[in-house]
């Protein structure tokens, strides 16, 4: 099929973007999910490398253009309904701005038990513990942390501690920013996605500074038991 004819099977939304799953073509395992307009989409097929199209800074970009962590295309196709594109790549480092190898590596805390609850299978009133909602927060402190003091190559963690404070202080300011524009378009979807950037790129800054979370865990709760003036 040619390009042109590839590009008229595809059905862009109203905005001109089509979701674009990325799986290794290797281990078939689902490494990200992002948006691709027509452009970008096209910059794909000539390059021969992932190319995207950022909802929140209005343009295109390059998978691994700064990490290095690059995508070399095997295949593209489009789903029965031509909205939806796999893209079967082989990969040049992890995919997730983290460092994982997956952006989809967490995993829903309490899916077993609310499954069990609604089969009726489970225990009446069954509930996920408050603070398991939480424990990402850790693990990713604790990720975070291994980045700092093993440097893997092509980490994205690992560029940002290379490159020092500044860089990553420059991070934060872009990720606010993006965020405040996610939530002035009222795109709360948007707003996940900006909202999870920040407070990875935060917990970096903490890891850069060697403050623990715990303390500002703690600071947190120190101000909610202060007396209140209201």
């Amino acid at each position: 099929m040619s390009t042109e004819l590839a590009i008229e099977a595809v059905r862009f939304d109203e905005k001109g973007l089509v979701p674009a799953i990325v799986q290794d073509a290797d281990t078939k395992e689902v490494l990200m999910m992002a948006y691709m307009n027509e452009e970008s989409l096209l910059k794909s097929i000539s390059s021969g490398e992932t190319w995207f199209w950022s909802r929140s800074r209005g343009e295109l970009w390059n998978k691994g253009a700064t990490s290095g962590n690059v995508q070399s295309i095997v295949s593209l196709k489009y789903d029965c309904d031509g909205d939806t594109l796999l893209v079967l790549v082989n990969p040049k480092g992890p995919a997730c701005h983290t460092g994982e190898n997956s952006c989809f590596f967490r995993e829903l805390s309490g899916v077993n038990q609310a499954r069990a609850y609604v089969s009726g299978t489970g225990e009446a009133g069954a509930e996920v513990q408050a603070g398991s909602r939480f424990d990402v927060l850790a693990e990713l402190e604790r990720v975070i942390s291994e980045r700092e003091k093993e440097r893997p190559e092509g980490a994205y963690t690992t560029y940002l501690f290379d490159k020092g404070v500044d860089k990553i202080l420059k991070k934060i300011g872009e990720e606010a920013s993006e965020t405040i524009i996610a939530a002035k378009n009222k795109d709360n979807q948007e707003l996940r996605l900006e909202v999870s950037d920040l407070i990875y790129h935060l917990l970096v800054l903490l890891e850069e500074r060697k403050l623990p979370l715990d303390e500002i865990m703690q600071e947190l709760s120190l101000r909610h038991e202060r007396p209140r003036r209201d």
